[in-house]
């Protein structure tokens, strides 16, 4: 298929499990509408030889589960990334992007983790981000600058899973990369080690509380209309009822005839 290349396909360490690495593109809107086609394809593909394939961030609770994990540069109208500086911290502007990425992290996290089994991939030392952080080379952050040549000098947000709206994602991403630029804001230190034990903000670890974190966000209307934010609120709202009146088998099983 043309215009939704993928540069490899690894196995990774889930049941059946593998990581598509898709081609970069240039315009956001674009690799939006790759992310989307690929999933439709992956499925349609899937059912015509008998099998189901799943996008959901955690299929098996005892297993990794399934991330969104976006890469992103910017490049003036020169075609030169301002993020390169020649070395491996990156330029000022880069600074302020993660800066703005940190900040409405928090108020963002429903779009990122949009559905209830979203919140059983983030689970301390589960390979998901827990924590509002950012590192060089550190997969245990939520944002990390990888290595590499410096004319690649890039960020990638770790906090998506792959159940994830790929729209969202990326203006919850872009718009809080250019608050940051706009507003020349400046981030805490980049942390080294395992973030999963240090005392860290936390991203919001439950469904409800990333519902409400989206709805009072101050940030929330600069980056998205006021209308997709209620929407989005009452959607996520009427959703989380509907699974709170369900009670499942486990539940059952575990408290039927002990309380």
């Amino acid at each position: 298929m043309q215009g939704i290349p993928a540069d490899a396909a690894i196995s990774e360490n889930g049941a059946g499990q593998f990581e598509i690495n898709m081609h970069h593109v240039a315009d956001p809107l674009r690799a939006a509408d790759d992310a989307v086609l690929f999933k439709r394809l992956v499925r349609g593909i899937a059912r015509k030889h008998g099998l189901a394939a799943t996008f959901m961030a955690k299929p098996y609770g005892d297993l990794s589960g399934s991330g969104f994990h976006t890469h992103f540069s910017l490049i003036d109208e020169n075609g030169i990334n301002v993020f390169d500086n020649g070395g491996d911290e990156g330029t000022p502007l880069l600074l302020n992007a993660v800066a703005g990425l940190l900040a409405t992290m928090q108020q963002n996290t429903l779009t990122f983790a949009p559905h209830e089994n979203s919140y059983r991939r983030l689970l301390p030392g589960a390979h998901a981000p827990t924590s509002v952080s950012w590192g060089y080379e550190n997969r245990t952050a939520a944002i990390r600058i990888p290595g590499g040549d410096p004319i690649a000098r890039r960020i990638e947000h770790r906090v998506a899973g792959a159940d994830a709206n790929p729209y969202l994602v990326l203006a919850s991403i872009l718009g809080g990369a250019l608050l940051g630029i706009e507003n020349e804001m400046q981030p805490a230190a980049p942390i080294t080690g395992n973030a999963y034990s240090m005392n860290l903000d936390n991203l919001p670890l439950d469904w409800a509380t990333a519902i409400d974190a989206f709805r009072k966000g101050a940030d929330v209307p600069t980056i998205f209309s006021k209308r997709l934010q209620t929407m989005l609120v009452e959607c996520k709202m009427q959703e989380l009822r509907k699974f709170a009146r369900y009670v499942t088998k486990f539940e059952y099983d575990s408290y039927l005839e002990i309380v």
